[in-house]
């Protein structure tokens, strides 16, 4: 199952991972279940993570000398 999550695209990853944590958060989960959605989570925010960090350096690589040329708040 967390094989398929390299396939997913941002926000395929994104809105599972809100849907994730959404069930987490509600609870009468069995202890099981709820490690195993809890790593699922982790695995998805590791991947959410990734294509962030792959996007940002694309537009470093594009703009000159690596300025973002939006203003953008982090």
């Amino acid at each position: 199952m967390v094989s398929d999550i390299g396939d997913l695209s941002f926000e395929e990853a994104f809105a599972e991972l809100e849907r994730t944590v959404a069930c987490l958060e509600e609870g009468g989960l069995s202890l099981e279940e709820s490690l195993r959605l809890f790593e699922r989570g982790q695995a998805l925010a590791a991947h959410c993570g990734r294509q962030l960090d792959e996007a940002e350096l694309k537009v470093k690589e594009i703009t000159q000398e690596g300025e973002i040329p939006l203003d953008v708040e982090r």
